[in-house]
């Protein structure tokens, strides 16, 4: 499990650094001092999991969290605070726990354990959401009015915020739908590569190293490169053995 550790106070992280190193198959892929930097760190290294502290300089934990329900297929929250009084507004924005510092190391996996099965939980019953059958293109409306592209002419959709573009032969185009309805409606041929990418499965020619000791995938006539989440990885390669 990918944890991104977001707390203001140096010694609060080193802590958590170390509990983390006793409980398996964890590992840390960012540390953040301010809600701003969690927000930019989920985003680039999508983390299955933010250990977050509530009281923070700039937005707090509270408001940090409100933004992470909102990302597509959001990392789960467990609060690590101080003060008791948060607990029940921490569960309004779906947090899987509530912890109380000084934080014990067995509680820290007792809560991580309950993560690991929610998000099985999520991503099973993500998996069996029906597709949209016999579809053939998908709709934009832009400056001409509505268009049509054909799905077998798409490399990649990618999310930006409030905006997918979608990667094709044609170049790119903006649409209004979400990556978890395109998920859904094309799971036969498109796979979830990143939070923020669902790719064509029949146009993955290649996955390998990417700038920033992360991994990238190589698409069939396609100059850019998705970039593929530790996250994600392994259920890339699998597809990649079955190609």
């Amino acid at each position: 499990m990918d944890i991104l550790i977001v707390d203001d106070e140096p010694l609060a992280r080193a802590r958590l650094v170390k509990l983390l190193a006793d409980i398996p198959d964890c590992q840390i892929v960012g540390q953040a001092s301010t809600g701003d930097e969690a927000l930019e760190q989920i985003h680039r290294v999508d983390p299955d999991l933010v250990l977050l502290d509530i009281r923070m300089p700039g937005p707090s934990g509270m408001e940090v969290a409100q933004k992470i329900s909102t990302i597509e297929d959001p990392p789960a929250i467990i609060f690590c605070s101080a003060y008791d009084q948060y607990a029940l507004e921490a569960f309004d924005v779906k947090a899987v726990g509530y912890l109380l510092k000084p934080i014990r190391s067995q509680q820290l996996q007792e809560a991580i354990e309950n993560a690991k099965k929610l998000n099985r939980l999520q991503k099973t019953t993500d998996n069996h959401q029906p597709p949209e059958p016999g579809r053939a293109h998908i709709t934009a409306k832009t400056h001409r009015g509505v268009e049509l592209i054909e799905i077998e002419t798409i490399r990649f959709f990618s999310a930006d915020q409030k905006y997918v573009t979608v990667i094709h032969t044609g170049g790119q185009t903006l649409i209004d739908q979400t990556l978890k309805d395109l998920e859904a409606n094309f799971s036969d041929s498109f796979i979830r590569v990143h939070r923020n990418a669902l790719v064509a499965k029949k146009y993955i020619v290649a996955l390998e190293k990417g700038p920033e000791k992360g991994y990238q995938l190589c698409l069939q006539d396609c100059e850019i490169k998705p970039v593929v989440s530790r996250r994600h990885l392994t259920s890339v390669k699998e597809l990649m053995q079955r190609l």
